[in-house]
């Protein structure tokens, strides 16, 4: 009877947690470039009380056997990096990521990926972050520009009143082996870790490289329908451990209560 117990509550523990991911992906629906998460569960050892194939006394073989779980655990919370849903803002350092690659920025001096391609100018004149991390390979606008172009290939020209070229520069992409590999640090940000391999530099479009789309913004790939569903479906299974928690005290008090 005891087993049930510690069973269903590695149960609700795994239903706890996949209502968290779900929460979270929920919150981020309208966060620029980001990506939703799932959850992983694998179940737990099992108690063979008789192994399948086993042979019988009288010469044969159990074609089943008896094998008891002992329940449920998490084992990852994945990112799933599918492409979000394009929303157009006619900002000039608007920048969204048609297909594979990740933008580079520099924070604090350590070299951070991101999706999100929200960007602005900073007093210097650099582009950056909301935050003021400079994207990377760096580039500044150049005083007296009234026109800032970004073509596909990631190829940004400052113009000038009289249609002049008063700067250039080239936009790299960077892609990884596993993208789900990657560690997040907030803030739409991701670092590589010995799972998603190092960054591989491409310029856009080329190599199989996303293309760059300017006045436009990825937006989340969270589907609200999505989430709900599998919130009501996270949410009645932690109900039905719950029950088997209220099951299993209750057949062990009408066994306490048991008077010769």
């Amino acid at each position: 009877m005891i087993r049930s117990l510690w069973t269903a509550a590695s149960g609700m523990a795994a239903q706890k947690l996949n209502l968290d991911v779900i929460a979270n992906n929920l919150a981020n629906v309208n966060t620029a470039g980001f990506k939703k998460s799932r959850s992983d569960f694998q179940d737990l050892l099992y108690q063979n009380l008789r192994s399948p194939g086993a042979a019988t006394a009288g010469g044969g073989q159990v074609p089943t056997g008896i094998q008891i779980g002992m329940g449920t655990r998490p084992v990852s919370v994945q990112k799933i990096f599918s492409q979000g849903d394009y929303v157009q803002t006619k900002n000039d350092l608007d920048m969204a990521i048609e297909g594979k690659g990740f933008f580079k920025v520099l924070s604090n001096g350590d070299e951070v990926y991101m999706r999100s391609g929200a960007f602005k100018v900073d007093s210097e004149g650099y582009i950056c972050t909301s935050d003021g991390d400079r994207l990377q390979p760096e580039f500044a606008i150049p005083s007296g520009t009234t026109n800032i172009t970004i073509d596909s290939g990631g190829n940004i020209v400052a113009m000038g009143a009289d249609g002049t070229e008063l700067g250039s520069a080239q936009l790299t992409l960077y892609s990884f082996a596993n993208p789900s590999g990657l560690l997040s640090i907030g803030g739409n940000r991701y670092i590589p870790s010995a799972a998603s391999g190092d960054p591989v530099e491409g310029t856009p479009g080329v190599d199989g490289m996303g293309t760059i789309a300017q006045g436009y913004l990825e937006m989340s790939n969270v589907d609200v329908v999505e989430e709900m569903v599998n919130m009501i479906t996270g949410q009645r299974a932690y109900e039905i451990c719950s029950k088997s928690i209220k099951a299993a005290d209750e057949m062990m008090q009408l066994t306490n209560n048991i008077r010769r």
